[in-house]
């Protein structure tokens, strides 16, 4: 198991978050082993799932997968707790945007408010700040946060007169390392992957003097629980 971290890390160090181009000879060299070792570590990774490989006559793409960024946080939570002691969150930047307007929409709903301020200490202002994520390590926090690994805080789903709410999975941040705030991970939404969608219980674009295009930095608590 050893082994397949070290690989995994190799090929992260490599820029494997995203495709990379590299064979089985360059690979080797990189980890020490000889060729054909090397490309039983590269087999053994995309087994695990932790890699997926496109092969063709030019050589072989090779990206990490959202399962090997798990593994490698993981292992990156040990040492850290380790050599720190204490727990660290995860830090990214985005793009304010202006959204559709349906962040007010979802956070005045009775059956969310309520949890909102009983799970997570406040009331939040009624709307979202929208971040879109642009840098490559960013998006991989973001999908990071999705899985299983990081349970959050979870505001549980309900039913009204007119529809179905589906549950929010919610995560403590910090923004621009000074407002505490919440991040929702919305399951029934517009936007994709790359957006952030961040509330807190005063007006952030107010507060921080916000237009469409400037930078946010957002801190998130994994180690709530």
């Amino acid at each position: 198991m050893a082994q397949d971290w070290f690989a995994l890390f190799t090929l992260a160090n490599l820029g494997a978050y995203d495709v990379i181009e590299i064979s089985s000879i360059e690979f080797a060299e990189k980890i020490g082993v000889s060729q054909q070792t090397a490309s039983r570590r590269l087999k053994e990774l995309e087994k695990k799932g932790w890699i997926t490989r496109v092969i063709s006559h030019k050589g072989q793409s090779i990206r990490i997968t959202t399962k090997g960024l798990e593994m490698l946080h993981k292992i990156y939570l040990l040492l850290n707790n380790i050599f720190e002691k204490k727990p660290q969150d995860l830090k990214v930047e985005g793009i304010v945007f202006k959204g559709m307007g349906e962040g007010a929409y979802y956070v005045t709903q009775p059956g969310y408010l309520k949890q909102f301020e009983q799970k997570l200490g406040f009331k939040p202002f009624p709307g979202t700040l929208n971040l879109r994520l642009i840098k490559q390590p960013d998006l991989q926090i973001r999908k990071l946060l999705e899985s299983k690994s990081y349970p959050g805080i979870l505001i549980e789903g309900f039913e009204n007169q007119n529809r179905t709410f589906g549950p929010v999975k919610c995560f403590p941040v910090k923004v621009n390392e000074s407002v505490e705030g919440a991040l929702l991970l919305i399951q029934r939404t517009h936007y994709k992957g790359e957006v952030l969608e961040i509330i807190a219980p005063i007006y952030l674009r107010e507060a921080f003097n916000l237009k469409d295009g400037d930078k946010v930095r957002v801190s998130i608590e994994i180690n709530q629980q």
